[in-house]
């Protein structure tokens, strides 16, 4: 099944029974940026009466009702971002009371509405599958390395410099072997490769291991 993350923040707003619902949806690398996104909102809309968000990010998924009463805003926020496949997003919404009580379940539709309100409007991309991989090659051959990485758009992860250099780094599936193949045109063969492991563009997700 194919994920997907967003493009860019996309918001929304909606007026129910004279309280103000003020939603988003985004894209984030990780839980610490969904958190810094929260507390910037906190911040923004110290009036609020609620700050609720859900978190799809692989292992790091998380949701919080933020003093709702318990199911009615968090929970529902995020089956609406699993419901659209997304990985690697944040959805918030902002609360302001205005005087009338909704109710467990209109409460639920309040928050479920934000959200999917926000998201008639995003822009999905699909996450592509990237290969991690690890090699070693003497000092002399990091510069052109570290150059042809760059050139094929990978990601460098780790450095190590022992006996000779370690590079471990992620790139596309789809871009893999051909960057295999030319590091070793440029190194004449001189780079040995350690390990791969396949994992989802979503950086949160742990790398799973090849069996």
């Amino acid at each position: 099944m194919v994920a997907f993350t967003l493009a860019a923040p996309v918001h929304s707003e909606l007026l129910i029974k004279k309280s103000r619902f003020i939603g988003c949806v985004q894209p984030v690398a990780d839980r610490a940026a969904a958190l810094a996104v929260v507390a910037a909102l906190r911040a923004a809309h110290p009036g609020a009466a609620h700050v609720c968000w859900a978190l799809m990010a692989g292992g790091q998924s998380a949701a919080n009702d933020d003093g709702e009463p318990g199911g009615t805003a968090g929970r529902p926020m995020m089956e609406v971002l699993r419901h659209q496949q997304l990985e690697g997003v944040l959805a918030t919404v902002v609360r302001y009371f205005g005087g009338v009580k909704l109710g467990a379940g209109g409460l639920l539709r309040a928050y479920t509405d934000a959200v999917a309100q926000a998201l008639l409007a995003a822009e999905r991309l699909p996450l592509e599958a990237r290969t991690l991989l690890a090699c070693k090659v003497p000092y002399a051959l990091e510069g052109v390395l570290r150059r042809e990485l760059e050139a094929a758009a990978a990601e460098l992860t780790q450095v190590e410099h022992g006996d000779a250099v370690v590079l471990r780094f992620s790139i596309n599936t789809s871009g893999a072997e051909a960057l295999v193949q030319q590091l070793g045109d440029v190194t004449q063969g001189r780079v040995a490769w350690i390990d791969g492991d396949v994992v989802d563009q979503d950086c949160s997700s742990a790398p799973q291991q090849r069996q």
